[in-house]
């Protein structure tokens, strides 16, 4: 097992409606209810589950970006919201995040350059020749050519946009990236090529990802540990290969017989979720995910499960789990 590099206990963020005459007689949304991850050094993590669940919401926690309602977040073993100022200020440094949009995540108005740049900038690592240096040294590691600083976000695909936000999220040498669905929105083509630039990227600077995507296809292909997550909680965590191939909770199931498959005649068993998710505002009693579950038993309805190992590190959060 690798040395842990963050943890949380009992991570939790709610968020209350707008202040109004009724607000205060509203509940709040658990966007993040009650989550325990452990993320050891230079593996991969990734983070699974339906649009709403709190994915992305439990990446920025992880990132300090907000604040949680309850819980910690430890960062090589430490409290990061006990850090002071300038502590904080390191922190930024070590932990970066790639965004979802290529375009909408690049100023439009600044070069290539200056975008790279500006962590540099800001953490004032290096004089401004060696900052230059640096950022050609980053075009080119991502696949980009030298020449490319001087030019605008708009004058590149998709796939070299994303390259240049992954440059960025390098610029000042963190060892820990969230990467939140950064190729969602790339064909297929593109897709590959920015997966195999960030195991390439892992190998050669040892980082550490928390990869967040819906796409079971480029989980599977990427990461080392998978965390599945339905309405604000883990509800399966263990290494991708047993995830993938033994499935324990029901709702890891249906994910997965919705990915495509290369042959369509294989003969996989397609399971249909009946209904929408539960709001996060109104979670259901007992365990979350009974009210859609094909596998449900009464008892399912009074109490909530808790995260059960099953060997081997595989945890899932329900009791009538069968290999």
């Amino acid at each position: 097992m690798s040395e842990v590099l963050i943890k949380t206990q009992n991570l939790k963020k709610y968020f209350w409606p707008d202040a109004g005459i009724f607000s205060g007689q509203k509940p709040p949304v658990r966007a993040v209810d009650g989550v325990d991850l452990c993320i050891p050094t230079g593996r991969t993590i990734g983070l699974v589950g339906e649009s709403g669940c709190g994915k992305t919401t439990l990446g920025r926690l992880i990132l300090g970006l907000i604040k949680p309602t309850a819980g910690s977040i430890y960062f090589q073993g430490r409290d990061i919201w006990k850090y002071n100022g300038r502590e904080m200020r390191r922190l930024r440094r070590e932990m970066q995040l790639v965004f979802q949009d290529p375009h909408g995540s690049l100023d439009p108005r600044m070069t290539v350059g200056q975008i790279v740049a500006e962590p540099l900038i800001i953490h004032h690592l290096g004089g401004h020749k060696e900052q230059k240096s640096t950022v050609r040294e980053l075009l080119n590691k991502v696949g980009l050519q030298p020449q490319h600083v001087s030019r605008y976000p708009h004058e590149f695909s998709g796939g070299q946009r994303q390259r240049i936000g992954i440059a960025r999220a390098l610029a000042s040498r963190p060892c820990f990236i969230v990467a939140d669905e950064p190729v969602s929105a790339l064909d297929a083509s593109h897709q590959a090529q920015i997966l195999n630039l960030m195991k390439d990227l892992q190998d050669e600077e040892g980082l550490t990802y928390l990869f967040i995507a819906h796409d079971m296809t480029t989980v599977r292909y990427l990461s080392d540990i998978v965390a599945v997550m339905y309405l604000g909680q883990i509800v399966e965590w263990g290494p991708a290969q047993q995830i993938f191939e033994i499935p324990l909770h029901p709702y890891t199931q249906a994910l997965l017989s919705a990915a495509p498959v290369m042959d369509p005649l294989a003969g996989r068993l397609r399971i249909r979720l009946s209904g929408e998710p539960p709001s996060p505002t109104y979670p259901p009693a007992g365990c979350r995910f009974h009210t859609r579950c094909p596998q449900a038993h009464p008892e399912c309805a009074d109490h909530e499960p808790q995260l059960q190992d099953w060997g081997a590190g595989h945890l899932a959060r329900c009791p009538f789990a069968e290999f």
